[in-house]
């Protein structure tokens, strides 16, 4: 039986920073991905994804991507650039491989896979959020007949050409997902609250900025308006729905209906289909027979597993790292990892 020293489950942006700070140690790893081909979960987004961030600021460690044909890089050169990545650094990884049940036993790891079982001495989850969707809970939303999709499995327009849709969520996707469909059906938009649009001049590389000088307490030199990562960051697309005046977004509905939904004043509205823009909680699944995941989350120190130290956890979110679920924040927390992996191997 071969026992590794490390196994990573999920090579997308988290696993591969971990394996980038491992990858000159002598500690024996393994990557193991669901996928058939580089690109971990942003394989699942839609067709014209923007990323809100120029090229220096949507890069992982030690090797900066490749200046993008536009300002914003598409989702393609981000998939690109990982699957570039990966041949740099060489990294051992195995495709097709579906991890579905972590165990522990005398203090090694049996991971249960379709491809069999691996083990291992330590192991670092990072296999995000996209396998698990968030869509809130509304009054009667089975009794709607018509089309539901969350944002994970909207890809384009096609099949929404000449439709009524009604997207639901505020932030970056909803507002990006919205603007293309506008162009090619009727749209509505609700919001839990009004949506907040950043200056032109603002974008992801600012909002990082200003997060972490917050985040460890710098003193600011100059008075600047708070933004948040939340926050609707103009991409092209973004500019383009401005000046069409797209962005009237309304309050919640009551409830759902079979035909589409009813508003807080009483009236019923049909649509064709629902996309929810509404976010992620942490795919965890692999873990339950550890029994360590308690609404949502797994009790940590940094990404380290409290209850199991020789657990770790990249890329899930503020509990596992600050901003680590973002491209340019999970260096930081792929790195400490990486760190505490060496010190138990001693190495």
């Amino acid at each position: 039986m071969v026992i590794y020293d490390t196994i990573i489950i999920g090579s997308g942006q988290a696993g591969l920073s971990t394996a980038y700070f491992l990858n000159k140690s002598p500690i024996n790893y393994l990557i193991l991905d669901d996928k058939n081909k580089a690109g971990g979960s942003w394989l699942d987004t839609w067709e014209n994804l923007k990323l809100f961030s120029p090229t220096q600021y949507s890069s992982l460690s030690g090797w900066q991507m490749p200046e993008s044909k536009n300002e914003y890089p598409c989702r393609q050169e981000f998939i690109d650039y990982l699957k570039a990545y990966e041949k740099r650094y060489n990294f051992s990884i195995q495709r097709n491989t579906k991890v579905t049940k972590v165990k522990n036993k005398d203090g090694i790891f049996k991971i249960e896979t379709n491809q069999g079982n691996f083990y291992a001495e330590t192991v670092v989850s990072a296999t995000g959020t996209a396998k698990n969707p968030f869509i809130p809970s509304f009054p009667k939303r089975k009794d709607y007949q018509g089309v539901q999709l969350h944002s994970v499995d909207y890809r384009n327009t096609k099949k929404f050409k000449g439709k009524k849709i009604l997207v639901i969520g505020g932030g970056n996707s909803g507002a990006q997902i919205l603007a293309e469909l506008s162009k090619v059906a009727q749209t509505k938009w609700v919001t839990l609250e009004e949506p907040t649009f950043l200056p032109e001049e603002i974008d992801g590389r600012y909002l990082f900025q200003q997060a972490n000088s917050s985040y460890f307490n710098e003193k600011k030199q100059t008075e600047e308006k708070e933004v948040s990562l939340s926050d609707i960051v103009q991409v092209e697309i973004v500019k383009n729905g401005l000046k069409r005046n797209i962005y009237d977004a309304l309050r919640p509905f009551d409830s759902f209906y079979k035909d589409g939904v009813i508003w807080q004043d009483g009236e019923k509205e049909t649509f064709d289909a629902v996309i929810w823009c509404t976010g992620f909680n942490a795919n965890l699944k692999h873990l339950n027979p550890l029994g360590i995941i308690k609404n949502g989350h797994i009790e940590t120190k940094n990404t380290r597993s409290i209850k199991y130290p020789k657990l770790w956890l990249v890329g899930y979110g503020n509990w596992t790292g600050f901003a680590s679920a973002t491209i340019y924040g999970v260096g930081k927390t792929a790195r400490n990892t990486a760190k505490e992996i060496k010190a138990h191997f001693d190495v």
